[in-house]
């Protein structure tokens, strides 16, 4: 993990390479994982995955994690009324229109398969402007997120702050833009895949790379 005081002193590819031969063995063995979600994983367990990630927005990981857990834990997922499920959420920012979300949500899927849905598009692309339009809480970011994490979108950008700031230290973006719309969004991605290619470093590989340069640990 680099110290925090370098964090605003430009970083080159030899220097990222450093970080990603040791993680590497990590890395893959976790998009494994991701990758086996897709392979082994019910409806009910997507949607694990779908509620997490309408959970991330401005909130730690693990926080949210945790809470969907418990959730799935005292078996409130799938009937639970949005006030309920918000008291569940404690850590989480935003958690009473986070649980809304959850709900409306699980609405969407109460007469369809989340799998069957995912399964009907042609691409990721398509997958995630699909769940971008019809998901409430989704944009770009957790769309990609998601469909990464049930290992369907390894080549998509999830663009947190902490991707952002890095690509920045790369030289990839000249700086962090205020606000992501979807053709700022499609652009920085489009710039991500081709340093990626540069630095041959897959996407999937270069997200979870860049998540551990500043977290320490490869995580989802």
């Amino acid at each position: 993990m680099m110290d925090r005081q370098t964090d605003n002193i430009p970083l080159t590819v030899e220097e990222l390479m450093q970080h990603y031969n040791p993680v590497k063995p990590q890395i893959e063995a976790r998009l494994m994982d991701f990758r086996r979600i897709w392979e082994m994983a019910t409806d009910e367990e997507l949607f694990l995955e779908l509620a997490f990630c309408l959970l991330t927005p401005q909130s730690k990981a693990k926080t949210c994690w945790k809470a969907v857990e418990r959730l799935n834990e005292k078996h409130m997922i799938k009937s639970s009324a949005p006030p309920q499920i918000s008291l569940e959420l404690g850590g989480v920012r935003f958690h009473q229109r986070k649980g809304e979300y959850i709900c409306l949500a699980r609405n969407m899927f109460s007469d369809r398969s989340l799998r069957a849905t995912l399964a009907g598009f042609s691409d990721p692309v398509a997958a995630r402007e699909w769940l971008v339009q019809n998901i409430k809480g989704l944009g770009y970011k957790e769309a990609s997120h998601f469909l990464r994490n049930i290992g369907l979108g390894e080549n998509l950008a999830i663009l947190d702050r902490h991707i952002l700031k890095n690509l920045v230290l790369l030289g990839v973006l000249n700086e962090v833009p205020p606000s992501l719309t979807k053709r700022i969004y499609l652009e920085i991605e489009r710039k991500m895949t081709a340093f990626s290619h540069e630095a041959k470093i897959p996407m999937g590989h270069l997200d979870l790379l860049l998540w551990y340069k500043e977290a320490g640990e490869v995580f989802k």
